[in-house]
């Protein structure tokens, strides 16, 4: 739970529930200090920004080598993730000798399995 304190600036103070106070302007609850103890400092999830790192994570990706089961189109349908982005999946994938499949959807059902089309 969130308390929130009006300033002059139009950003509201807030306090997570870790007890870190940080200003926003935005509706969004995520504590950037909390974001930041959080954020990965070894692989290639590091090289991302917060939400595009939390829409991987989201979807249990997590490695490169889970990543590279991925095209680049659906990637690009997760929430958070966007153009700018790919570069650096590109690169980390061919400096680990994977890549992200090119120019095919893959459909996923709900347990993960790949059915391609």
């Amino acid at each position: 739970m969130h308390s929130q304190k009006m300033t002059a600036n139009k950003q509201t103070l807030k306090t997570c529930i870790n007890g870190h106070q940080f200003f926003k302007s935005s509706v969004c609850p995520t504590c950037p200090i909390c974001e930041e103890e959080r954020k990965p400092k070894d692989n290639f999830l590091s090289l991302l920004g917060a939400p595009a790192r939390r829409a991987l994570e989201k979807d249990g990706i997590t490695t490169l080598e889970k990543l590279s089961t991925y095209s680049e189109k659906e990637i690009l349908t997760l929430h958070g993730m966007g153009k700018s982005t790919l570069p650096k999946l590109n690169d980390a994938s061919t400096k680990a000798g994977l890549s992200l499949i090119k120019n095919k959807l893959n459909l996923r059902s709900k347990n993960g399995d790949n059915t391609c089309t």
